[in-house]
């Protein structure tokens, strides 16, 4: 075993500056008021960020000053102190625009379930990585599962759902280490079901399933185990079907039942729970091309989309920086998302890779369930924009899950 050092992915660590920066200038522009203001204006958010983004300078330098094996040996005791943070929020926890999801100290509130996210990725990995582990098997399957739902259920009671989803993304480390496929395909599938019976209804749903299960059936005659899980599989999926609208009128609340409909197409209400969505459309679709320039967006500078610097920030690239600003920063996103897959493969040590697919996958899901929803193909659902999207916790909880992945890196050669 060797002790050389890797020394840091400057290729990571440069486009994460690039994000933050383009991202507190879009910030700005959306808090701003009818004239320019002082940068460290710490009234404003466009001020509170930049000092969010000193404090996160200062925590990059704490997490690369650790030793990478103590993420390692303490992932266990960084995952429980996550899972006590959460639970305290019953007790502690602020309410804030509906949801108790965080502690208040004095203007500044922490928000727990943006650190949870790093910790139930160190604590997979540790699982994973352990020797005695086998993911084949379904007893450690249900094991992992168990980590990954304790966080999620913790934070849907908040009420915060769009946190929640994001735990989907640690499927992309467990297939990576040999999950069947069985779950994805199954997965995918309930969703799939569930949007079409809300389309056109269980009827269509169940015959287009047995119309599929008929061929894939007949396909296999000389493999029965195989045919029995494909009768198993119709049978699920139209039983689904038929269950689909009691789910959705009687578990889905008011507001989440209105944005799916929206979505859908099948309500128009672009002044009430779809105002946000529709206002975010019209700013970017005026932005053109090129953009009306930064800080010169009408629909920003007029604060028709509300709380456009936070979960709606894309829209104010789209308006100030047009097709061509937002593509660099899709294209950016999709830059930091290959290099990390690049970086995750090249690990001689299970759970640097492991958490290296976790840090992937939680950066995806945000990126793509944040972006289409603010261009309407996805509900409302409350989900940031990594390191581009107001807020302290975020931010921060953003930056501790890359660093703690580039110190990893860093360490590689240790193996």
């Amino acid at each position: 075993m060797s002790n050389s050092n890797a020394g840091f992915d400057w290729i990571s660590i440069f486009i994460y500056l690039a994000l933050i920066t383009f991202g507190w200038a879009n910030i700005y522009s959306a808090s701003l008021g009818s004239s320019t203001g002082d940068f460290l204006d710490l009234s404003q958010p466009y001020g509170k960020q930049a000092l969010f983004i000193g404090l996160s300078i200062f925590l990059i330098v704490i997490v690369l000053s650790i030793e990478a094996k103590f993420y390692q040996r303490f992932s266990s005791v960084i995952y429980i102190i996550s899972l006590l943070s959460l639970v305290g929020l019953f007790v502690f926890g602020k309410t804030i625009s509906g949801a108790t999801s965080w502690y208040s100290f004095g203007s500044f509130g922490v928000q727990p379930s943006e650190f949870a996210k790093f910790a139930t990725a160190l604590a997979l990995a540790k699982y994973l990585s352990d020797i005695q582990t086998n993911i084949r098997k379904l007893s450690h399957q249900v094991k992992a599962f168990i980590i990954i739902a304790i966080p999620a259920i913790l934070i849907v009671p908040q009420p915060d759902p769009g946190s929640a989803l994001v735990y989907a993304a640690f499927f992309f480390p467990l297939y990576r280490e040999g999950l069947s496929g069985f779950y994805l395909v199954t997965g995918l599938s309930a969703v799939a079901v569930f949007i079409l019976t809300l389309v056109v209804g269980p009827i269509w749903v169940s015959v287009g399933v047995l119309a599929i299960g008929l061929i894939m059936f007949f396909r296999k005659r000389k493999k029965r185990p195989g045919r029995v899980l494909i009768t198993l599989f119709a049978i699920i999926s139209i039983g689904l079907s038929f269950s689909v609208n009691y789910i959705f009128e009687n578990v889905f609340e008011q507001r989440h039942r209105d944005r799916f409909n929206i979505v859908l197409g099948k309500e128009v209400d672009s002044r009430g729970i779809g105002y946000n969505t529709n206002q975010s459309e019209i700013a970017i679709g005026s932005g053109g091309w090129l953009g009306k320039g930064w800080t010169e967006g009408t629909q920003t500078k007029g604060h028709f989309v509300p709380e456009q610097h936070t979960d709606y920030i894309f829209s104010t690239v789209g308006e100030e920086w047009g097709f061509l600003g937002s593509s660099i920063v899709v294209l950016l996103f999709v830059a930091l998302l290959l290099r990390l897959l690049i970086l995750a493969e090249r690990q001689r040590n299970q759970f640097y890779r492991v958490y290296g697919y976790s840090v992937i996958g939680i950066l995806f899901i945000h990126f793509l369930v944040n972006i289409g929803m603010v261009i309407g193909i996805f509900p409302t659902v409350g989900i940031p924009l990594p390191f581009f999207s107001y807020g302290g916790s975020g931010l921060w909880g953003f930056t501790i899950l890359l660093f703690i992945f580039i110190k990893l890196d860093s360490d590689r050669l240790s193996y």
